[in-house]
């Protein structure tokens, strides 16, 4: 059994060994560690199951909803996002999910923290100070149950008429391993497919299929049950797990007891790192006050 996970490192682990075409290398930035992959073959790409890409994970974030002890954190996350990203331009942020699944529910509350600046020009940006804030666009489309629309059909729609220079695309993740859940984030170039987190994955967002770079941001906030009890059991035989963990055939998930605290938390550290990322004219103080 192939074990489930969108996280890009774990799917490295899961080989067990070194594979030709993927280098890593470490990032420090204060008390703030992460690993940069970069897979760049298609090869290497195949071996793992994850496109070719650059993929960065922080890992161990002990998220907090105080703002003034995650500035560290939100600095570290939003320079690798930048890093990715054309240097100007306008950028449609993009929150994937279901808000009312709370594991499902880290895009759009994301969403809910991106400012959204398109809309501030002319007299009012100079007025108000604001005249060197980078357009920014912001949507949560939803998913197919609640609108009868796919998510890439929207997204797809709006990068047609708003011609961004970028997309980023924040959605949930599913870990193999239940110490990643909440405190993980991933920084990709190589796209995403809504719904990866909780198993319903959609029409791919990438590059091939918008035309402009797509930076994918995800928080792993669910285990695959049937991942996770093959992961544990390590048995030789393992033909009786899925009838006793799915005896009816449905895919179960398994997360944390407070998720909706992990999930706000996380959605405010996600939000506020875009923002950083996004506005690098404005000081982290004067972000969070045009947030608040």
């Amino acid at each position: 059994m192939q074990l489930r996970t969108d996280l890009a490192i774990e799917a490295h682990e899961l080989t067990g060994r070194q594979t030709e075409g993927i280098e890593f290398s470490d990032i420090k930035k204060g008390g703030i560690k992460a690993t940069k992959m970069k897979v760049s073959t298609p090869k290497a790409a195949e071996n793992i199951g994850k496109p070719c890409g650059t993929y960065i994970t922080f890992e161990n974030l002990m998220l907090t909803d105080d703002f003034t002890d995650a500035k560290e954190k939100i600095t570290a996350i939003a320079d690798e996002i930048y890093s990715l990203l054309p240097k100007s331009g306008l950028v449609l942020a993009v929150g994937l999910g279901n808000i009312t699944i709370t594991p499902d529910a880290v895009g759009p509350k994301s969403a809910r923290y991106i400012l959204a600046t398109r809309h501030i020009s002319g007299e009012l940006a100079r007025s108000s100070g604001l005249d060197k804030l980078r357009p920014v666009s912001v949507m949560a489309p939803g998913v197919l149950g609640q609108t009868g629309i796919e998510s890439s059909e929207l997204i797809s729609s709006l990068v047609s008429k708003l011609k961004p220079s970028a997309v980023i695309a924040i959605d949930a993740l599913a870990s193999r391993n239940l110490s990643r859940l909440g405190c993980t984030v991933q920084i990709c170039d190589s796209g995403i497919s809504p719904g990866a987190g909780v198993g319903n994955h959609r029409l791919r967002l990438d590059s091939n299929s918008l035309g402009v770079p797509v930076i994918a941001i995800g928080i792993p906030t669910v285990v695959d049950a049937l991942t996770l009890a093959y992961d544990l059991l390590s048995e030789t035989d393992t033909s009786h797990i899925d009838q006793t963990v799915q005896p009816r055939g449905e895919q179960m998930i398994v997360t944390p007891r407070e998720i909706d605290i992990l999930t706000e938390r996380a959605s405010r550290l996600i939000g506020m790192s875009v923002n950083c990322a996004l506005q690098r004219s404005f000081d982290y103080d004067t972000l969070v006050s045009l947030v608040s």
